[in-house]
């Protein structure tokens, strides 16, 4: 107070004190001369006392009890004026502060006295106030004194002074106290430990307590004294007290001054011992009362609640709860379940009000709710205070729905005429208009018919109470409707709020702690580490500790909370209070999420989802969990039953949405009303914001999602994101505008929602995973069966929060690709269209998705992300491989290039496309291949070149499309040119990649197994390419295998030289080979059924219309294929080991093959074998490789079209061999095989084609119309074939191989063709000509005797052999060969449309024969075989049939040949076989000549009749040159030829002079011509022979002379004859015969004279002579004949015998006369 210690203000007090009692004395001058005098003596003294000290006021304070006197007597007077005097004097000097002890004693026993006279009341108040506010000089006695004055002030009957007095009593109260505070402040530096109080409460016990605080402490308890209505100890003269106005007192002590409980143990014993009985003793009326109950049932009356104290009583009891819980733990217990208690429904209506006041005032202070959950609820054995709380919330909320029972009287005035106030229960329809179908204008909460408004009471957070501060009203007050539901929903509020924000603070400091401790802990000095160890467990320990309390009191709450919520979300027809439901719903759901506390999440979720969806909606998910398996259990909250009630459906609710309800069997419409679609957002929010805490809920939630997502008819579009769907689709979907602008929102929420996934740790992504899994797993059970719309909800949100998870794909791939795949398979095609389309566009995005590190350093990602599409293809339903096809094919084109070690994977995709699939899928399949093909071969790694091949083959195999198997073959030629062009890029990178793979192998102990292996990786890859156009050179169909075989072999040809030298062994064996067999093998089975049309209208030629047929084609081009590569790379294949080898299998091929039974496989056979006999001996000079030919590549593979100067024609390109073999190392030089061996594969060829000769001309036994007989081509190639081989075997050709070349060469010539063929091959029957079979046959028997001709002696041998066989052929001309039982027609006589067989004209073929045998004998005919063998013997031996046959030969230029061919040869063989004579070699020679001649001259053939003369005139010279021959060539020489024989020909000259034709002279034969120049000429000869000086024997000589006079004797008889006849017939002729004969007769006369003339007459017997004289006498008669032709033939017949007229000798010897 420095304003009053300061010279002017004591100044000022100086004067007036002393003006005071100037007007004090002035006063009291008349009446009361005392109080006068001591006034001026005060004066006196006043002054005195500032003249003599300096320290005025302290002076004044010594003497105040003097200085006070005059006012206290003034005071005594009683006089109104003098007393309020005095009154403000000494308020004067208190509020100066210079009153001692004793004088306030004085002034408050004169205070007192004023009191008890009723005088001057109010300023007596102000005096106190003023007295106590102002020092701390008074104490105890004095103090109570004091106070008690004010005490009994408050209750005089004047209302003015009782509220001043009221008034006045707090703040003294108040001022006791603080001057206890201000004590406890001065002294609290030396404060010592007090003594623990002990034993019963009286005045002794507070010894230990200072001054102030003794005041204080004896007020207090004398407070309770009186409330308790006992006698004060310390507040002597109390008179009476009122209950309210000493709780009053009490709360504001308890609540303005809790320090000082808290720190003095007395005080806390106060507390304790008297306060807290006193309050439960008060209580006890509120607590035993029932409302309604009758008063008769009790013996006592029971006392009634009294609303003043019990508001009171419940304001003491919030404080005490408040500030003192610490202390009275049990107490408050006790106080809690009271005001549980109160909120019971058969309480009156204003004590629940008010209790819910309180307990709201509790609510605000989470960290008091703590508390008591610390203190009861995790307690054994203790009540479970927090958990009753709100479960009596949640009950009197509940209650407050159900409507009383009519019986109960509502309002009844018992005694005090209060008003019990029951339950207020306005008319249902209070505050609900009835326009717009009910719809609520008020907020309010509405269930069952119970409408309840909402007021607005409060701001959220605060506990402003209404009726706890209604102080002045004694009577209940009447309860507004609505009030006590609105706080207690306000409490459950900010319960929720206060208790989350409370915990999820900690949590938050929790969680940044651990962050800390864990960062720290990683460092890396090991003492720092075990430090933070202890610190983290130190922490972790606190943690465990409040974790404990935080579960504990969630879990002690949520049942509650949730039923009352649930309750009133279901009845909230208010949009603002339903938010702060859900909002509440929300927090709570988080807040368990985070703690961990699952049933309870679930709990809430459900409630939040049931509140989304329609009422009684069935959702399996929500009525199978845990959670809600509590909304038909009811919770028994302190024996009273708390039912969970579902929601009810009648909700006064605008619906908004009417759709279709998301089930298996089609239900009717369901509705959505804005209370659902709020809901919906709050679980939008929910899984938004908490998603992390969610876990196993994401199912709840998500199901709830999708069900709404189905009823708003909301569709997935790309992306995953869902947009409302078309109005078509769900024919019973109905939305309001309201909806129909909030579609976009929600569905743009939806969308948020699993982009924020993207946020959430690797758990909760999981957790979702999952959930959308299982979700869609149902979706695939209800979709089953039916082809109803599936839903697609979580299909589409698994691929959207695969989208925005990119960043860290890895962990979610495998559930999310796993679960999207099984989609796929789903029989519903709209489903798994969804779940292709799903996983395409991840693993689209997967690839485009810049990952960190990029996918091409990370492999294993990436190979990760390509899994699934190969997965796709053990899936059979078309879309999905359409889709994953399409896939593929935008992949390639955007990701092409870097695919690296994707490549086999997406490869395998298009490889795995199989036949049945459908022709689309496999033309999408094959498009992708081509754009590898095209595009990607260089980008991608080596190692999966060899993948494409097989891919390319693949397609090639796939028979749905022909002309995607043709192009792939042409991609598998564009693969080789590619392995081509970049062959030494490949080679080093394979290599590399064998190496690694090698060493790799080699560590894990295994051996590398790869296809072809020991070759180098890249002649497997090419080994591989063959092997697969291989196996599309047998596939079924023609065409294919046909382009197949000419890339096989083109590209084999073209590229072929790149390969290995050793790799050619595989080529040779596992690719040609192989490949030969199977084609053999079917062609051999295949089907010889016609096949009508190709498909479509195709007409297919009659050479390919069986199986068999068009298999012939494709086994003529592999062996002309393979047979090409023999010959072209014989230089490579050579050095290999086992060439013999293959040159057998080859050999063995073209033999299975020429002995097919079809005329093109067999003659192409013969081709290839004609192909490889054209090789040569391998190149002695390695420089010089022969070229090998330029293949016929179908492709051609062109170097641009070169047209420089000169060069018009494009270069094909094929590797220059010289090259290759410049590169080989020097062993690999290709070695030049030993002749030997050489000569072993040309005997192997030999043996092959003696093998194929005598196979296919051997006859068959049986014939019938399918008998199979080789065709001429074939037979004339098979003969062509030998010249060439005989080149290569000739120096060990011998006999025997001659002999089977004979026999080959023999049954060719025989085979027969057939009708059809024979315009073609046979000319015309009149045409001499060869047929080229024919030509062949002669070519080879000419190569050999060339060949002999040249060769050594031994060889010449083989002569008689060959004319052997030349003979036979001539045999042909008379005697065509037989062709086993073959009927075969005469060409003449065949029918060109039948199946018959016809035989050839054989005849020029054996004249030409005969030609060669007369030349070759030309020759040969001294070579000693030749003269051994009877050559010539065999010769005439073969002549003598046709000469025989003479006319009777088919054609008559046969029997012309021979006869000249006989000359020929006879003019060169008779002086051999008279060289030869002695050696008789030729003995057996004769006769068959002799026989021959007879034959020939005398034949039995009849000429044709149409023998013109000229011709039979040349026929007989053709006879006269033979008799001319026998005349020079064999008569002269008879001496060296033997005697038979000469006897023979005598005989047979004799018989032609005679007559060729016959003895007798018949009728019949009468007509023949005569042979007159040759009779001639015979008997010229016989005579010439028989007469000349030649004849050796006398036996020869006889022969003709006994042939002569048998003559002579004849022509006798026939002139005789004549005669005899002539004389008879007269003048008629004789018959044409016989004038004949006797002309003839005449001629042979005049030959034999002419011949005997000639004949050296010493030859000539004398006999002979006689014979012929005597013939003239006869002739002589024949002179009369009338013939003129006789005549003339007479006349030459007569002239010689001029010659015998002579004169007679001396003698006539044996003469007539």
């Amino acid at each position: 107070m420095s304003g009053t210690n300061s010279p002017e203000a004591v100044k000022k007090l100086l004067e007036n004190m002393q003006s005071d009692l100037r007007a004090l004395s002035l006063e009291c001058k008349k009446k009361f001369p005392p109080v006068k005098e001591a006034a001026e003596s005060g004066i006196i003294k006043v002054k005195t006392i500032a003249a003599r000290n300096t320290e005025i006021l302290a002076a004044l304070k010594e003497n105040s009890s003097e200085v006070v006197q005059p006012f206290l007597m003034g005071c005594g007077t009683k006089e109104p004026k003098i007393t309020q005097l005095c009154l403000a004097a000494i308020q004067r000097l208190m509020s100066h502060e210079v009153v001692s002890e004793t004088a306030a004693g004085n002034i408050i026993n004169m205070l007192w006295q004023l009191m008890e006279n009723n005088l001057e009341e109010l300023k007596l108040l102000q005096t106190v106030l003023v007295l106590l506010t102002t020092n701390t000089v008074v104490h105890d006695e004095a103090l109570s004194k004091a106070i008690v004055l004010c005490f009994r002030l408050h209750f005089t009957k004047d209302n003015i002074t009782n509220n001043t007095a009221a008034a006045t009593v707090r703040q003294v109260v108040t001022v006791v106290f603080e001057r206890m505070v201000a004590e406890d402040e001065l002294h609290k530096d030396n404060i010592e430990q007090p003594v623990l109080v002990q034993g019963n409460s009286n005045r002794r016990s507070v010894s230990t307590l200072k001054p102030c605080a003794k005041d204080a402490y004896m007020l207090f308890q004398d407070l309770c004294q009186l409330v308790n209505a006992d006698a004060p100890y310390w507040l002597v003269g109390m008179t009476e007290m009122t209950r309210t106005f000493g709780l009053e007192l009490l709360e504001s002590v308890l609540n303005d001054f809790p320090q000082v409980f808290l720190h003095h143990q007395e005080f806390s014993f106060l507390l304790k011992e008297r306060v807290c009985p006193l309050v439960i003793k008060l209580f006890s009326p509120n607590i035993k009362f029932r409302q309604g109950s009758s008063t008769s049932s009790s013996p006592a009356p029971v006392e009634k609640p009294y609303f003043p104290i019990c508001m009171r009583l419940l304001r003491v009891v919030s404080v005490l709860i408040k500030q003192f819980y610490s202390l009275l733990v049990t107490e408050c217990e006790i106080f809690l379940s009271l005001l549980v208690k109160f909120l019971d429904a058969d309480k009156p209506q204003w004590l629940r009000a008010v209790a819910v006041e309180s307990i709201h005032r509790l609510c605000v202070q989470p960290q008091l709710l703590r508390s008591f959950c610390q203190s009861y609820d995790m307690k054994q054995h203790s009540t479970k205070v927090f958990r009753d709380i709100v479960n009596a919330l949640g009950s009197f909320i509940q209650s407050l729905f159900l409507v009383p029972p009519t019986g109960n009287p509502a309002i009844t005035n018992q005694a005090g005429n209060n008003n019990s106030g029951g339950p207020v229960s306005a008319p249902a329809n209070s505050g609900m208009v009835g326009i717009g179908g009910g719809v609520t204008l008020l907020p309010a909460f509405e269930y069952r018919g119970t409408w309840i408004p909402i007021l607005t009471i409060t701001v959220q957070g605060s506990a402003k109470a209404t009726y706890l501060e209604m102080l002045d009203k004694v009577e209940p007050p009447t309860i507004p409707e609505g009030y006590a539901m609105s706080v207690a929903f306000h409490c459950l509020l900010d319960l929720v709020r206060g208790i989350t924000s409370m915990i999820e603070g900690e949590l938050g400091e929790v969680e940044t702690d651990c962050h800390s401790t864990t960062e720290a802990g990683s460092s890396p000095t090991q003492s720092s580490e075990q430090q933070d160890l202890q610190s983290a467990s130190d922490q972790t320990e606190k943690e465990i500790v409040s974790r404990a309390v935080w579960e504990e009191m969630v879990n002690a709450c949520w049942c509650g909370l949730l039923a009352a919520l649930s309750l009133l979300l279901d009845a909230s027809t208010d949009e603002a209070a339903t938010e702060n439901i859900l909002k509440a719903e929300l927090t709570m759901a988080a807040l368990c999420g985070r703690l961990g506390l699952v049933t309870s999440r679930d709990a809430f979720i459900t409630a939040i989802c049931k509140g989304s969806l329609p009422p009684h909606y069935a959702l399996t998910v929500l009525n199978t969990t845990t959670a809600a398996s509590l909304s038909n259990k009811s919770y028994s909250i302190q024996g009273q039953s708390v039912m969970m009630i579902s929601p009810s459906s009648e909700s006064h609710q605008q619906v908004v949405a009417v759709g279709q309800p998301l089930a298996v069997q089609p239900q009717g419409t369901v509705m959505l009303t804005s209370k659902n679609i709020q809901c919906m957002r709050t679980l939008l929010n929910l899984a938004h914001c908490h998603g992390a805490v969610l876990g196993t809920s994401w199912q709840l939630v998500l199901a709830t999602l999708q069900h709404l997502v189905w009823i708003l008819g909301l569709k997935p579009s790309s992306g995953g994101a869902l947009k409302p769907g078309r109005a078509v689709e769900g024919p019973s979907t109905v939305l309001t505008t309201a909806v129909m602008t909030d579609l976009p929102v929600i569905s743009n929420i939806l969308s948020r929602l699993f982009e924020s996934s993207q946020y959430l740790d690797d758990v909760s992504l999981h957790h979702l995973i999952n959930a959308l899994c299982s979700l869609s797993l149902e979706a695939m059970e209800m979709a089953y069966g039916n082809n109803k719309e599936p839903s697609l909800f979580a299909v589409a949100k698994l691929l959207e929060t695969g989208l925005v998870n990119m960043h860290r794909i890895e962990i979610l791939w495998r559930p999310l690709t796993g679960h999207l795949l099984e989609v796929c398979q789903h029989p519903n095609s709209r489903m798994r269209e969804w779940g292709a389309e799903a996983l395409t566009s991840l693993i689209k995005a997967g690839l485009t998705f810049n990952h960190e590190p990029p996918l091409s350093q990370n492999q294993r990602l990436q190979l990760l992300l390509l899994n699934p599409l190969k997965e796709m293809s053990n899936i059979n339903h078309p879309d999905i491989r359409l889709k994953q096809l399409e896939c593929v094919l935008q992949i390639l084109q955007s990701q092409g290039d870097s695919l690296g070690p994707g490549w086999p994977l997406v490869l395998g995709v298009m490889g795995a496309i199989r036949n049945d699939q459908g022709e689309s899928l496999i033309r999408t399949a094959f498009q992708c291949l081509q754009l590898v093909v095209t595009d990607f071969l260089p980008t991608m790694p080596c190692t999966c070149l060899q993948i494409v091949v097989d891919v390319a083959g693949s397609f090639g195999l796939h028979n749905q499309e022909l002309n995607i198997s043709l192009t792939s073959i042409g991609l598998l030629w564009n693969i080789s040119d590619y392995f081509f062009q970049r062959g030494e890029t490949i080679e080093k990178e394979l290599n590399k990649e064998e190496a690694a793979q090698q060493k790799q192998a080699e560590e894990k102990g295994v051996v590398l197994n790869r296809p072809f292996h020991p070759a180098p990786p890249f002649d497997c890859l090419w080994l591989c390419l063959y092997a697969k156009l291989g196996e599309l050179c047998v596939d079924p169909r023609p065409a294919v295998r046909k382009s197949a075989g000419q890339t096989l072999f083109s590209t084999i040809g073209a590229h072929g030289t790149l390969l290995q030298h050793s790799t050619w062994h595989t080529v040779v064996w596992k690719v040609l080979f192989h490949l030969l067999d199977r084609v053999r093998e079917s062609s051999t089975t295949a089907d010889k059924e016609k096949i009508e049309s190709g498909g479509g209208n195709i007409l297919i030629h009659h050479s390919r219309d069986t199986a068999e047929k068009q298999w012939a084609e494709t086994w003529v081009l592999t062996l002309a294929g393979v047979a090409r590569i023999f010959n072209t790379r014989r230089y490579l294949l050579q050095p290999l080991g086992d060439f013999s080898r293959a040159w057998d299998v080859l050999l063995d091929h073209i033999q299975s093959a020429a002995l097919s039974k079809n005329n093109e496989v067999s003659l192409a056979a013969l081709k290839s074998f004609q192909e490889i006999l054209q090789i040569v001996s391998p190149v002695r000079d390695s420089d010089k490789p022969e070229t090998p030919p330029v293949v016929n590549v179908p492709v051609p593979v062109l170097i641009g079209s070169i047209s420089g100067p000169g060069l018009s024609r494009p270069f094909v390109r094929t590797d220059s061999i010289g090259e290759r073999l410049g590169r080989c190392s020097s062993s690999e030089l290709p070695i030049v095989t030993d002749e030997l061996e050489d000569l072993n594969l040309w005997w192997a060829v030999w043996n092959t084609w003696y093998r194929i000769g005598s196979e296919s001309t051997k006859p068959p036994i049986t014939f019938d119309k399918l008998t199979f007989i080789p065709s001429q081509p074939f037979l004339t190639a098979l003969i062509q074939i030998f010249p060439a081989l005989y080149q290569h075997i000739k120096t060990g050709f011998n006999m025997d191989d001659l002999q089977k070349l004979g026999v080959i060469l023999h049954s060719a010539v025989s085979v027969p063709i057939s009708s059809d063929a024979s315009p073609f091959i046979l000319p015309s029957y009149t045409e001499a000509v060869l047929t080229s079979l024919q030509e062949a046959v002669l070519t080879a028997l000419d190569v050999l005797q060339k060949a002999i001709c040249v060769g050594p002696e031994n060889m010449q041998i083989m002569y008689p052999a060959i004319f052997d066989q030349l003979l036979a052929f001539v045999e042909f001309s008379c005697k065509p060969p037989q062709y086993g039982q073959l009927e075969t027609k005469h060409i003449a006589n065949a029918k060109y449309n039948q199946a018959e067989w016809v035989a050839l004209n054989y005849v020029p073929f054996a004249e030409k024969s005969l030609e060669v045998v007369v030349d070759l004998y030309q020759k040969t005919a001294c070579h000693k075989a030749v003269v051994n063998e009877k050559v010539l013997q065999n010769i005439i031996k073969t002549l003598r049939v046709p000469l025989s046959l003479k006319y009777s030969c088919p054609s008559e230029s046969t029997w012309k040949l021979a006869v000249s061919s006989l000359l020929k040869v006879l003019s060169i063989g008779l002086p051999v076989a008279r060289q030869h004579a002695s050696s008789g070699k030729f003995d057996s020679m004769w006769p068959e000549l002799a026989n021959t001649f007879e034959d020939f001259l005398f034949t039995k053939s009849i000429p044709p009749d149409n023998l013109s003369i000229q011709e039979f005139q040349r026929n007989e010279s053709i006879d006269v040159e033979v008799v001319q021959l026998i005349s020079t060539e064999i008569l002269p020489y008879a001496n060296f030829i033997p005697k038979e024989f000469v006897g023979q020909i005598m005989t047979m000259l004799n018989k032609g002079s005679i007559h060729s034709q016959s003895s007798s002279f018949t009728e019949a034969e009468i007509d023949i011509r005569l042979r007159e120049e040759f009779s001639k000429m015979c008997f010229e000869t016989l005579l010439q022979f028989s007469f000349s000086n030649k004849v050796t024997t006398p036996q020869e000589g006889y022969i003709s002379r006994m042939a002569l006079s048998v003559l002579l004797k004849r022509s006798q008889d026939v002139l005789h004859r004549y005669i005899e006849d002539e004389r008879l017939s007269g003048k008629c002729p004789l018959p044409r015969q016989q004038v004949t004969e006797i002309i003839f007769v005449l001629k042979a006369v005049s030959t034999l004279i002419d011949s005997l003339k000639k004949t050296q007459p010493e030859n000539v017997d004398g006999n002979t002579w006689a014979q012929v004289i005597a013939l003239y006498p006869t002739l002589v008669e024949c002179i009369t004949c009338s013939s003129s032709e006789v005549c003339s033939a007479l006349k030459e017949a007569l002239v010689p015998f001029k010659d015998f007229m002579h004169p007679p000798a001396s003698k006539v010897q044996n003469g007539e006369s």
